[in-house]
C-alpha cells in the first residue's frame, strides 16, 4: 500500500533531523576529544616539573634550571594592562555602535573595519606596536608598549561581544525607560547595560584567553629572553610565558635540557588562563544573579 505524501515528508524530515543530530554530536565530541588529548599530553609531560620552586624562583643557567616566576608576573602585568585599555574602550565603542550610531554608511563602515581588525594577524599588531608605541611615542620595549599592543589585539573581540550583548536586550525596555522621562544615556547606563553586562563579560573572557597566549605582539614590544628580575615600572621589559615557552622550546641554549621546563611552562600558562576564565565566569554569574534579583 502506497504511503501518503505527508507521511513521506515527515519521515524524510525525521531522517534528516537524526542525521544532523548525529553529525553535530560527532563533531562536538571530536572537538572535546582533541582538547582532552592536548591537555592530557601537556599534563603528562609537565606535571612532574611543577613545584613550588618552579613557580616562585628566578630562572638560572640560560633558563635550563630554576623557575619561571618573572615570566608569570610579566604575563599577569601584560594581561591586566591590556584589559585596562581594551575593555573600557571596547565596551564604550560597542555602546556607541548599537545605541547611538544611526543605521547608514558610517555604521556599516565601522562594523566592517571592526571585523577586518579582528582578522588581522597578530604579528601585524606586533609590528604596528613596535612602530607606534616603541619607536614613535618613545615608550621603548616596555610593559606599557606591550599592554597597549595586546589591548589593540583584544579590542575587536570586546567591541563585537558588547554589541551583540546590547542587541539581545529587547527594545521594549528602552522604550519604557524613555517613556518614563529618562534620557538616552540614563536608559543605556541604568537599564540596558546592567542587563547586558553578564554577556559583555564574555568578551572579557575571550580577550583574556587570546592575549595571554600571544607571542608575536610581545616579541616586538616588551618580551625579554632572559631577565631574572621583576619589573619596577611600566617602562621596564619583562619576561612572559608565551615568549619564554617559544624560546626554550625552539632556540634556547640547551633545548633538550630545558624540554621539561617547556612543558611545565605550557602547563602553568594553561592554568593561568583557566583561573582567569573561572574568575571571569564567577563575575558573570554574579551580575546575572544581580540582574534577576532586580
Amino acid at each position: 500500500m502506497k504511503q501518503p505524501d505527508h507521511l513521506k515528508v515527515r519521515k524524510k524530515k525525521q531522517r534528516n533531523q537524526r542525521l544532523a543530530f548525529v553529525s553535530f554530536g560527532i563533531i562536538s565530541f571530536s572537538m572535546v576529544a582533541i582538547l582532552v588529548v592536548i591537555l592530557s599530553f601537556i599534563l603528562y609531560h609537565g606535571f612532574h616539573v611543577i613545584s613550588w620552586d618552579f613557580i616562585t624562583k628566578m630562572p638560572e643557567d640560560g633558563m635550563t634550571k630554576g623557575g619561571i616566576y618573572p615570566a608569570i608576573i610579566g604575563t599577569l602585568y601584560l594581561v591586566a594592562g591590556s584589559m585596562l585599555f581594551a575593555f573600557p574602550i571596547g565596551v564604550m565603542s560597542g555602546i556607541y555602535i548599537n545605541e547611538y550610531a544611526k543605521d547608514g554608511m558610517l555604521k556599516r563602515f565601522i562594523k566592517m573595519m571592526t571585523n577586518n581588525l579582528a582578522g588581522v594577524p597578530s604579528i601585524v599588531f606586533g609590528l604596528f606596536g613596535m612602530s607606534l608605541f616603541v619607536n614613535k611615542l618613545k615608550f621603548g620595549d616596555s610593559i606599557l608598549a606591550g599592554s597597549l599592543t595586546l589591548g589593540l589585539l583584544a579590542l575587536p573581540v570586546v567591541i563585537r561581544t558588547t554589541e551583540e550583548a546590547l542587541k539581545a536586550i529587547d527594545n521594549s525596555f528602552r522604550i519604557g525607560s524613555l517613556a518614563l522621562g529618562a534620557t538616552k544615556w540614563q536608559t543605556t547606563r541604568r537599564v540596558v547595560m546592567p542587563m547586558a553586562f553578564p554577556n559583555v563579560i564574555t568578551g572579557l573572557i575571550l580577550s583574556i584567553g587570546r592575549v595571554s597566549g600571544e607571542t608575536a605582539p610581545i616579541l616586538f614590544t616588551v618580551a625579554a629572553y632572559f631577565l631574572p628580575k621583576l619589573p619596577h615600572s611600566i617602562f621596564d621589559k619583562v619576561m612572559a610565558l608565551p615568549y619564554h615557552l617559544y624560546v626554550i622550546a625552539t632556540s634556547g641554549t640547551n633545548i633538550e635540557a630545558s624540554r621539561g621546563m617547556a612543558y611545565g611552562t605550557a602547563l602553568v600558562l594553561i592554568m593561568l588562563v583557566l583561573i582567569a576564565n573561572l574568575l571571569a565566569n564567577a563575575l558573570r554569574r554574579y551580575f546575572s544573579k544581580k540582574v534577576k534579583m532586580n
